[in-house]
């Protein structure tokens, strides 16, 4: 019976008795399989369904300490069908932003950042910070280049304008009206920043007098 069976399937005897002996070993790697995709897929949920193997790959060796093949990590993404979402470009999006265009103004640093007078040079930044389960927190800071005192800090989840805005509010209280006459606040040429509305906080009437800041870059 069992050699029709082989010549049915089209396989040799030999061949048949040589697969149902490994089946011990397949089984066992299948269940290893399982438990690393309930790792994988974890990570991949906590990301939104946008973690590549890299994202994937690098979070188990943060948080879990365990070091994984990036061909494993795609082959069982792609054999449980986990399929990273891809945004698609949003047209009305570039067209607002076409109408809309951000500016840069010119360089009056020089990189020259300490004018040795507290509050007059103040550098801005944004940055990254990951935490529980590979999450992103975005973290921007108002820095004087003067004293390297942290005058303003905003943390969030979201990379929205509300991020820089919320910055600068907590500057103005910080510095309480009191601000240098030929302040500087000094970034790159990242989107938030090149923003007109940005640009335009930046330069609005103070509560001392009239106080133009303008926003540089190197």
């Amino acid at each position: 019976m069992v050699s029709y069976l082989c010549e049915i399937a089209q396989v040799s005897r030999s061949g048949f008795y040589a697969w149902l002996k490994a089946a011990p070993g397949r089984y066992q790697r299948e269940e290893h399989d399982r438990n690393d995709y309930k790792l994988i897929e974890e990570i991949f949920i906590a990301t939104k369904r946008k973690g590549g193997w890299r994202t994937i790959k690098m979070n188990l060796e943060r948080e879990y300490a365990i070091l994984m093949n990036h061909k494993k990590i795609l082959r069982i993404m792609r054999r449980f069908q986990l399929v990273t979402v891809v945004r698609r470009k949003n047209p009305y999006r570039k067209m607002a932003k076409a109408t809309q265009p951000h500016k840069t103004v010119c360089n009056l640093l020089k990189r020259k950042f300490d004018h040795h007078e507290p509050q007059k040079v103040m550098l801005t930044d944004i940055t990254y910070l990951y935490y529980a389960e590979g999450r992103k927190a975005y973290l921007s800071v108002i820095k004087d280049g003067s004293t390297r005192e942290i005058l303003a800090y905003h943390l969030s989840t979201s990379l929205e304008m509300d991020l820089v805005m919320k910055t600068l509010d907590r500057l103005q209280e910080t510095l309480g009206g009191n601000i240098h006459p030929d302040a500087i606040i000094h970034s790159d040429q990242g989107f938030h920043y090149t923003h007109p509305e940005f640009q335009c906080r930046v330069k609005r009437r103070g509560t001392r007098g009239q106080v133009r800041c303008p926003l540089i870059y190197y």
